[in-house]
């Protein structure tokens, strides 16, 4: 694993989670505190081999503190991810082991849900660590889940980028790969506004529900970033832009919600090269942390929306740096997160990826 891991990595704190009976089974992972406590989701997820979860929560904590530091939060970066386990009847006991290595941090780092993991989940962490959040709040306050406000920052930022291609969201048409929580979402957003919607998702519970409230055509997830569309919208998994699936790409945008959508750096170049707009995941996917942000710094739903609101906004800015400097827009996003946090602690080392 070494030798894919990047040297400006060196300076990211490892807690690694222990079980009595399972032995090591995940991992927390910190990588900057220079704007507040570092802030992430903890992710449940099988994994092949243990370093390549290690690889994930690394690669993921770096992506938390550019998303943060965008976001205009007072938050670091970090991510945790746990094995998931082989019976569902161990997976209590999972979390209690996690919310024990939550609370030796002392407040450094603070817990959300996210991929594999739900509100419950957190609410079981919550008993032994007030360290964790996207949990239900006290009445008139963020919180709960967060991934509505997700949905709705990938829709701000759909809506900016249609209005740059010069396309009314009632001729837009959206490939969404992925029917989660934040894809069902999305989708409902979108359709209400009259976008024309095809869908993708291993679950056919989800297809036939998109089918029947949304009028989307279903698509196999294989395919579905070949689809001929205005917009593709990635809210699954990550890494679905490669040099394989790139040439593929009919779509003028690509605007999701998934975590670490290019599978390379390059792959920005890639797609700037073919004329493809690229819209930075962790700019157009913040609305969640900004949700749980806002459950943290005591804001309520007003003061969120607003800033989920913002968005769009956000997104136009840095696909105008990128244009401004013919660069990817990846690279744009990682330039300006880097000056925000270099701003903040000039002595940092906040090293180019």
């Amino acid at each position: 694993m070494n030798a894919q891991v990047p040297s400006d990595w060196r300076d990211q704190r490892i807690t690694y989670v222990e079980h009595g009976r399972f032995g090591r089974i995940g991992a927390i992972v910190i990588d900057s505190l220079t704007l507040g406590p570092a802030l992430g989701g903890c992710r449940m997820w099988r994994y092949e081999r243990f370093d390549d979860a290690l690889l994930d929560a690394r690669r993921l904590s770096r992506g938390m503190s550019y998303k943060n530091a965008m976001a205009g939060l007072p938050l670091g970066g970090g991510k945790s991810v746990l094995l998931r386990p082989e019976q569902e009847a161990d997976r209590a006991g999972y979390f209690d082991a996690f919310a024990e290595a939550v609370d030796a941090l002392g407040g450094r780092y603070l817990a959300a849900e996210d991929v594999g993991t739900a509100v419950t989940d957190m609410q079981r962490v919550r008993r032994k660590t007030p360290y964790v959040f996207g949990v239900p709040s006290a009445q008139g306050l963020a919180g709960g889940d967060p991934s509505p406000w997700t949905a709705t920052g990938v829709f701000s930022s759909i809506t900016a980028v249609a209005a740059r291609i010069g396309k009314p969201l009632g001729t837009l048409s959206v490939a969404v790969q992925g029917l989660g929580h934040v894809g069902m979402s999305l989708c409902q957003l979108l359709f209400d506004e009259g976008v024309e919607l095809m869908v993708a998702d291993i679950d056919p519970a989800a297809l036939t529900h998109a089918e029947r409230n949304f009028r989307a055509k279903a698509m196999p997830a294989v395919s579905i970033h070949a689809a001929d569309v205005d917009i593709f919208a990635p809210c699954a998994l990550g890494a679905v832009l490669n040099e394989n699936t790139i040439p593929q790409i009919r779509a003028r945008a690509v605007v999701g919600a998934a975590n670490n959508q290019l599978a390379t750096d390059r792959d920005g170049r890639l797609l700037m090269e073919r004329g493809i707009l690229y819209a930075p995941d962790y700019i157009v996917n913040a609305g969640g942390v900004i949700n749980v942000a806002g459950e943290y710094l005591n804001e309520t739903p007003a003061v969120v929306g607003r800033k989920v609101e913002e968005i769009g906004e956000r997104l136009l800015h840095v696909l105008d740096r990128a244009e401004e400097m013919c660069i990817p827009a990846n690279v744009a996003a990682d330039l300006m997160a880097r000056e925000i946090l270099l701003s903040a602690a000039p002595n940092a080392q906040i090293a180019a990826d």
